[in-house]
């Protein structure tokens, strides 16, 4: 065909949401199991909502190739459990008396320059996430929380650009339909054009 209407899809790895999303789920397993009890509710809560926003980046991204819509759907629900997880966060802070760190605040400086770095991983905040002190801890994964949440809201931006854009799946079906009959057409005409030239 002369265009496939089903796109490369699934390549959720490659996203920079989805790479801080692992880090916030590692991070956020690792908080729970330090400052929250078991039999609190909020243990579970938080760290199913830490896994919702990963798992939905990559249920998003494999659907892409059928469906923009549920692409956009899940990375919207995505999104929203990383929100109700930041606030789960700030709670902690607020109920502790830990101050949530400002844009001027000089270790906000250095998580900024931490994500900077390509391809950081867990052990790249490693350091901040598993620190003595509460107020980092708790304030580092905050900062990542923030960083994946504007990543997402760029990456839902975009989807919506592309899908009005280029359309869903019956659009490009469609199109390739279209194309291919197009295509056809004009093989015929081209081998007619020889038949004809053939008798002089």
């Amino acid at each position: 065909m002369s265009e496939k209407f089903i796109p490369i899809h699934g390549g959720y790895k490659n996203l920079l949401s989805y790479q801080k999303s692992v880090i916030v789920y590692d991070a956020t397993v690792y908080f729970c199991k330090r400052f929250i009890s078991k039999r609190d509710r909020t243990y579970d809560q938080m760290i199913q909502a830490a896994r919702s926003g990963k798992q939905n980046i990559i249920e998003g991204s494999m659907a892409s190739a059928t469906s923009k819509g549920t692409e956009i759907k899940l990375t919207n629900v995505a999104r929203a459990s990383l929100e109700e997880l930041l606030e789960d966060y700030r709670d902690f802070s607020r109920t502790n008396k830990i101050e949530e760190w400002s844009i001027e605040h000089s270790y906000a400086n250095r998580l900024r320059m931490l994500n900077r770095i390509p391809d950081a991983t867990y052990e790249t905040f490693k350091k901040g996430i598993e620190n003595a002190e509460p107020a980092i801890c708790v304030n580092v994964i905050i900062g990542l929380i923030k960083v994946t949440n504007k990543l997402l809201d760029k990456q839902i931006a975009r989807l919506e650009k592309d899908f009005v854009k280029d359309g869903g799946l019956r659009e490009r079906m469609f199109r390739a339909r279209l194309n291919e009959r197009k295509d056809n057409l004009e093989k015929l005409k081209d081998e007619k054009g020889k038949e004809n030239k053939s008798f002089f």
